[in-house]
């Protein structure tokens, strides 16, 4: 059921949803009339309060869990919440002492991303994630070497300096010669690409009939070029730490929860994917449960920013996963500061 905006609710009943929300958060509990009614911040007696209560139920705002009578936010609450009424504060001075510190500390690239992942899980008790800046290495020069009649040694030398090496798959042995006019032709007319660029190029070049390649030679150059793709596609690379943290007691009470929760961890490509909805976020963005598909079973939430360098490129993404009774408050200027942090140590 689609939730009302938060300016269709009346003063009262914004309050004692706030309330609710709150105290959820806090305690990972529902929250009674009588607990309200105690709080001392309501001016409305137990009666008024269940009135107010069953109608947020009615429009789908809150939930009543069968073993108990107090009230819970359902996700469109709690996505109503995030977006109309959370208080975001900044993160303490011990927080930022931590990320900084911990950020700051010698060593290569990769270690300030393990550092991350990490420092995240710690700060907001949850999962830390944080996608690798994607490579788009640009070829120098791409040599394609036999080691039997049905596969290639594919040598890549990046602009960079770096070397990588695949294995080739062919369906026979290459014609006498293939080899050397697929690797001549990659350094001579791809060299200074990206491997997406270079395909591109290369596509463009058979249909206009401006390559000398023979049909041989260019699926050779085809097959060089693509096993990076294919490769890349299959194991993005991202950081995930703290999953322990995500086992909490609601957790170990459902089986099918935990189960779901430890298959959506292992499938870090969706990870990616979902993450990689962020990108073009000029601040956190969060997903809420059944809001994303990866964790619609689990009922976990996402909170995940991207992080820029000098230029001010988007190069990767920080976030934490967590339970939907995530203390959003706290955690989103968390991920947010951490993202900043980083993107300063990159430049």
């Amino acid at each position: 059921m689609a939730s009302l905006p938060i300016s269709d609710l009346n003063d009262r009943a914004r309050e004692v949803f706030r309330l609710v929300v709150e105290g959820y958060l806090s305690t990972g509990q529902p929250v009674g009339s009588k607990a309200l009614a105690g709080g001392g911040g309501l001016n409305l007696s137990p009666a008024s309060i269940r009135s107010v209560l069953a109608d947020l139920e009615r429009i789908g705002l809150l939930a009543a869990p069968h073993t108990s009578a107090g009230r819970m936010p359902t996700e469109s609450g709690l996505r109503l919440f995030v977006d109309g009424m959370m208080q975001v504060a900044e993160p303490t001075k011990e927080e930022r002492a931590v990320i900084e510190s911990r950020l700051s500390e010698p060593g290569p690239i990769e270690a300030a991303l393990e550092a991350t992942s990490a420092i995240l899980s710690d700060l907001s008790a949850c999962a830390g994630v944080v996608m690798v800046p994607r490579r788009e290495s640009r070829i120098s020069q791409l040599s394609l070497v036999p080691i039997s009649d049905n596969r290639v040694l594919a040598v890549l030398v990046g602009s960079d300096g770096s070397v990588e090496n695949r294995i080739v798959e062919l369906s026979g042995p290459p014609r006498s010669g293939a080899l050397e006019e697929a690797s001549n032709y990659i350094t001579a007319h791809l060299s200074g690409k990206t491997l997406v660029e270079a395909a591109r190029a290369m596509h463009a070049d058979l249909t206009s009939g401006r390559s000398a390649l023979d049909s041989a030679s260019s699926d050779l150059v085809a097959r060089g070029l693509a096993v990076w793709s294919e490769d890349a596609a299959n194991r993005p690379v991202l950081i995930v730490r703290g999953q322990a943290n995500l086992l909490d007691e609601s957790a170990i009470s459902d089986i099918e929860r935990v189960r779901s929760l430890i298959e959506d961890l292992e499938s870090k490509q969706s990870i990616a994917e979902l993450l990689d909805l962020a990108r073009e976020a000029r601040s956190a963005r969060i997903f809420i449960g059944s809001e994303n598909r990866l964790f619609a079973l689990s009922g976990s939430s996402v909170i995940a920013s991207p992080f820029h360098d000098r230029n001010g490129s988007v190069v990767g993404v920080v976030g934490v996963i967590g339970p939907t009774r995530l203390n959003y408050a706290r955690v989103v200027p968390m991920v947010d500061y951490t993202a900043q942090s980083l993107g300063k140590l990159i430049g």
